[in-house]
């Protein structure tokens, strides 16, 4: 998701920009209510919750936008369509009656405005859920939870296991452009202004094994990638960012437009299948996610319903 991988979060009612996948989704979200409006009107049914499934059987394609991040959605090496969202749609659409998806990337910003323009049918780009999306969309049951991890030297010897910790200890701290863990470090009582804001999570690596940075924080899922084939650097355990003084768990989830709620009604009823399954790990295993991030949270619960 998340996102930076453009990192986003979260569902305490705080400035949208300060979500992990991405600060970039606050300046997007009034164009983000304008596109939402002129799709209502071009959405049929929208009373008994939209005829956007009927349609993608008949078609047998469903457009997926993506905002080309690893892990969550992407365009591979071989200009294949991947990610843990676009393999879990290709699943769960199969299952609804629809064969085809294609990929439509953009900006991790212009994501919910090209759903509510209709750029593109559904969201996957494992995108976090918080009221403030949940404003301009209806989110499926995410399909994982998230924590956060951080990249630092080998044996930790600073001994940095959480934002607390990189402020008491005054650590050399990095993330990724866009990324939550930017506010969840200013929450904590760092300095944005000291905070090196680096491309993406290699660039954080980069950074921490040159010496420049003592930590760089992510998720705890590509944290956990990016240290593999590192000499210098190891993750530290994941861990529950505090917001508004209580751990905090993210979410991320299919988006589908307002109007949609019977797509969006299907497409969980499946979702909870491969939950229950097993199926759902096993799809997303080769993306870095693990037990760890299997999760019964629902859409309601994050969108503080």
């Amino acid at each position: 998701m998340a996102p930076p991988h453009g990192n986003d979060r979260q569902s305490s009612g705080r400035t949208p920009g300060h979500t992990r996948r991405a600060l970039l989704a606050g300046v997007a979200a009034a164009g983000a209510l304008g596109a939402a409006g002129c799709s209502r009107v071009a959405t049929a049914s929208a009373a008994g919750g939209g005829d956007l499934l009927d349609r993608l059987r008949a078609q047998g394609v469903v457009r997926l936008g993506i905002a080309g991040e690893i892990p969550f959605g992407y365009i591979d090496r071989n200009g294949q369509l991947t990610g843990e969202a676009p393999e879990l749609a290709k699943a769960i659409f199969k299952r609804l009656g629809v064969g085809r998806v294609q990929p439509v990337p953009t900006e991790f910003g212009s994501l919910i405005p090209g759903l509510n323009s209709q750029q593109f049918d559904v969201v996957a780009a494992g995108m976090y859920v918080n009221p403030e999306r949940c404003a301009q969309v209806v989110f499926a049951d995410p399909d994982y939870q998230m924590l956060d991890s951080f990249v630092v030297r080998k044996g930790n010897p600073k001994g940095l296991h959480d934002y607390r910790d990189v402020v008491e200890k005054k650590a050399r701290f990095a993330t990724g452009t866009g990324y939550a863990e930017i506010q969840y470090a200013v929450d904590a009582g760092y300095e944005q202004s000291d905070i090196l804001i680096v491309p993406d999570q290699v660039a954080g690596l980069n950074a921490v094994e040159a010496g420049r940075v003592d930590v760089f924080a992510g998720t705890a899922v590509t944290v956990r990638a990016v240290v593999r084939k590192s000499a210098k650097t190891e993750a530290t355990e994941a861990f529950a960012p505090l917001v508004d003084g209580k751990p905090h768990v993210d979410g991320g989830a299919f988006a589908f437009r307002p109007t949609e709620t019977a797509l969006r009604d299907a497409f969980n009823v499946e979702l909870r299948k491969l939950k229950k399954s097993g199926e759902l790990l096993r799809i997303l295993r080769p993306f870095g996610f693990t037990r760890a991030e299997m999760t019964d949270l629902t859409a309601k619960e994050l969108c503080g319903g």
